[in-house]
């Protein structure tokens, strides 16, 4: 038998492959539903095959493209050469503390010598982003070399989240961070000793976060750039760090994790799984008020009237950090009892009578009501007097304080005492890169 040669065989079968797929994919409804007519039923998979050509197809265009994409990215040998050129061909004089420096001109000599790879990193228009108040027109080497890491890391970082994007539309579904996290956690050095049995559950209270801040509406995504944009990947950057002293503040840390799944099984009297009304009255302080848990239940997802760990994350995540405008968009949905979109004053007299059973069961009495509607509506500045929006009550620098003492008697009397302290804030703002400096 002849030897066929395994060029002129991958051309044929590419031949073949191609010609076959397109006459699948080339076909109208009409056409396949008068094939399945006229053909015996044994034929009728042709379809599925074409679908299943064309999912192929897509899955090995996506893994060529990614593949393409890690090949151009800058490894860490490649950096360190980075680093050396811009040590090598500094402008001198050095700063009196030892900060070098570079010059335009001394800057095109770096790129030069670093090679096309470097070329989309080491551009124009980033030197002058970097320049600063130098009475020599030079940037700093540190700033430069930290601004090349960082959107390195960046870029690897967007690569290896697209692996999880099995729709390809740039975004993460709640399942696909579940997965990512999971293959993430080997390499978090302080996760070394979490007990694989708690992984579904440090998974859970994971995600959550990401779900609760970056997918606001509720869309069942999470877009890859606003979670390259979010501080969360340097949360778990963090954890990579080998220390004695691990971070108990950071949310993805294990002692964070336990104390939240701990505190759900605290309050879970009847060990169901789930936390009922009366569970849930003793969070905290154990000060919040019926009025506001009657509401809390009545709009959050609950399972036969009671709360699962998902639905206890979001609630955490919002009582922690109240000023955030996803927490009070959270609270807003509580607080606009008629669904009308504000606030109005019978909003505030609804938790008002919540807040005056509270304080006369502890034998406070409480302010009148027309003093705390006054106070409430001078701390919004609503743009219509009788109404606050949502968008008034991030406005005001005051959404946190009015929620607070709308819901929770011990923050509303820590506020008519002046002695409550600052509201946590939520440092999620958006990094340096632009979206489109992350496209693949």
């Amino acid at each position: 038998m002849k030897a066929v040669n395994p060029k002129e065989e991958a051309r044929l079968f590419n031949k073949h492959y191609q010609q076959m797929a397109g006459d699948l994919f080339n076909r109208t409804a009409t056409d396949v539903c008068m094939s399945a007519l006229c053909r015996p039923r044994h034929r009728m998979q042709t379809t599925e095959l074409g679908t299943e050509l064309r999912a192929r197809l897509v899955k090995e265009a996506r893994a060529a493209h990614l593949q393409r994409k890690c090949g151009e990215l800058l490894n860490s040998e490649e950096l360190k050469t980075i680093w050396h050129l811009l040590v090598a061909h500094r402008t001198l004089p050095d700063s009196a503390d030892g900060e070098r420096f570079i010059n335009y001109l001394d800057y095109l000599k770096v790129c030069k010598a670093a090679g096309p790879k470097c070329s989309k990193l080491l551009s124009p228009s980033l030197f002058f982003k970097l320049l600063q108040a130098d009475p020599l027109g030079r940037v700093s080497t540190d700033h430069l070399y930290e601004f090349i890491s960082r959107k390195t890391w960046l870029l690897q970082t967007r690569v290896c989240l697209s692996l999880y994007d099995f729709s390809g539309d740039g975004s993460l579904s709640e399942s696909d961070l579940e997965n990512y996290v999971t293959n993430l956690i080997p390499t978090l050095y302080q996760l070394r000793k979490l007990d694989k049995l708690f992984y579904s559950y440090y998974v859970c209270t994971a995600v959550r976060k990401f779900v609760f801040f970056l997918d606001p509406l509720r869309t069942g995504r999470v877009r890859i750039f606003d979670i390259l944009t979010s501080s969360f990947l340097d949360d778990f950057a963090e954890l990579q760090v080998e220390t004695s002293s691990p971070s108990k503040t950071n949310w993805f840390s294990a002692y964070k994790t336990l104390r939240l799944y701990g505190s759900f099984l605290a309050l879970d009297k009847d060990a169901n799984g789930l936390l009922s009304k009366t569970e849930l009255a003793g969070y905290g302080a154990g000060s919040l008020t019926d009025a506001f848990l009657d509401r809390l239940f009545q709009t959050c997802v609950t399972l036969n009237g009671e709360m699962d760990y998902q639905a206890y994350l979001d609630f955490c995540l919002a009582m922690e950090c109240r000023s955030a405008p996803q927490s009070l968009s959270y609270f807003f949905r509580i607080l606009d009892i008629d669904s009308c979109g504000a606030i109005t004053a019978w909003s505030v007299n609804y938790f008002y009578r919540g807040l005056q059973r509270r304080l006369r069961s502890h034998g406070v009495e409480p302010p009148r009501l027309p003093d705390l509607m006054d106070e409430i509506f001078d701390m919004a500045r609503p743009a219509d007097p009788c109404r606050i929006g949502l968008e008034d009550l991030i406005n005001s620098g005051q959404g946190a304080t009015i929620v607070s003492i709308l819901i929770d008697a011990s923050e509303f009397w820590r506020h008519e005492s002046r002695s409550a302290t600052a509201p946590d804030t939520v440092g999620d703002g958006p990094a340096e890169p632009d979206e489109e400096e992350l496209e693949l």
